[in-house]
């Protein structure tokens, strides 16, 4: 097959759709087929690359200015008076037999989108990330523009959905009905070997982490990743560890968590070191005793999945049948914070302390408890071979169909 893999988040670009669509695009390549990667550009990353059997076209972007609305977070957008033509150009020049989209609310997808209903092309299209917000007038807006804007244009090319876990089912149903032609239940899937082995020291003696415990948290900070409930857990539990350090890395977009630890006499025991090459994250899985993010009731990500396959505790807000097919147990596989309520999956403070302080009191035991569960889920249901595979059996049939 000929697959045109396009999303607006591609590498260099740091994030987990995006180092997704460079796993899932290099194991097309590998399968023998012949890829074409569209993307944003993004900070001096060439025009034009080829590599893992990619080809790699990045049409010009612009950013948004910072805004709470869009979390701060620096989404590129390519739209301009050429972008069109030149989308198109470039896909008719590929005569792609299917096309792999990735995020349902960038500019790349919609143009593509745009062409496939044209030339008759199969879409599918991952859903990474839902438009919620858990501030009442964002979340407002955000279903406003899923109505009149996301959905009519998905509803022109009419995609295959990638569905990732049971929130995103739930979502899709809510936001896109009749928009779309049939769901692909496939979970998010992570490469566990390049994760394991990493340098615990050079990460300790980079951060002068010194024998302290490590509280590693991955991801961007965003209002539906906002470490909140994590904060106003530490009280408790640096009373047991005041030599816990909590390690975040990822941009800081949403900055709520960092003026409460000021407030709760916390911040000394938080170290924000921003976004790292995702070729560094080994050696942080290493150096950490666990690791927390999953906090806001907004499922599990990949940054939780990576933290699995190395075997390190993790503790998570998350229901056990989160993903679809698989489930995830507590202290088997990881550690469950309760929530606040039934109605509100966000992690209980004094829920979430009590797992940390579980956990801290002897993590060596901890991790004996959970690793060889927790790598054995990740490499029966969520490696890029395996979900690899799943994406490439729909394309064929989508190709074939059409």
């Amino acid at each position: 097959m000929r697959i045109a893999v396009v999303n607006n988040f591609f590498p260099p670009r740091p994030g987990g759709s995006s180092h997704l669509a460079d796993h899932l695009a290099k194991k097309y390549a590998a399968a023998g087929h012949e890829v074409l990667v569209l993307t944003a550009g993004y900070r001096g990353a060439p025009a034009t690359e080829e590599r893992d059997g990619l080809r790699i076209i990045r049409i010009p972007s612009w950013t948004l200015p910072k805004n709470r609305l869009a979390a701060n977070f620096d989404i590129a957008f390519t739209m301009s008076p050429r972008t069109k033509r030149e989308v198109f150009r470039i896909l008719d020049e590929f005569a792609p037999d299917a096309v792999h989209q990735h995020g349902q609310f960038f500019d790349l997808t919609w143009m593509s989108g745009w062409w496939a209903r044209k030339r008759k092309v199969p879409t599918l299209l991952s859903i990474h990330t839902r438009l919620y917000s858990p501030n009442a007038v964002n979340n407002f807006i955000y279903r406003v523009a899923d109505g009149i804007l996301v959905k009519p244009l998905m509803r022109l090319h009419r995609p295959r959905l990638v569905v990732m876990d049971v929130l995103m089912d739930r979502y899709i149903d809510q936001r896109y009905r009749r928009a779309f032609r049939g769901k692909a239940y496939i979970p998010v899937g992570i490469d566990p070997e390049v994760l394991r082995g990493g340098d615990a020291k050079r990460a300790r003696d980079e951060h002068d982490l010194g024998d302290n415990h490590v509280l590693l948290s991955l991801g961007h900070v965003i209002p539906q990743r906002s470490r909140v409930a994590l904060v106003k857990a530490l009280p408790k539990v640096l009373k047991e560890f005041p030599n816990l350090i909590v390690v975040v890395i990822g941009g800081v977009y949403h900055d709520e968590f960092l003026k409460l630890a000021r407030h709760l006499n916390v911040d000394h025991a938080i170290r924000a070191i921003g976004a790292r090459p995702q070729k560094e994250i080994p050696d942080y899985l290493a150096a950490a005793d666990l690791e927390v993010h999953e906090l806001d009731g907004q499922g599990f990500g990949t940054a939780s999945l990576e933290a699995l396959a190395v075997g390190i505790p993790v503790v998570a807000a998350i229901r056990p049948d989160n993903f679809i097919e698989v489930v995830l147990e507590d202290e088997k596989h990881l550690f469950l914070s309760g929530f606040v309520s039934e109605t509100d999956e966000r992690a209980d403070p004094d829920s979430l302390a009590e797992k940390l302080i579980e956990v801290l009191r002897d993590p060596v035991a901890a991790r004996e408890r959970v690793a060889q569960h927790a790598r054995a889920v990740i490499e029966e249901h969520f490696t890029i071979d395996r979900v690899a595979q799943k994406h490439l059996a729909v394309l064929a049939e989508m190709s074939r169909a059409d």
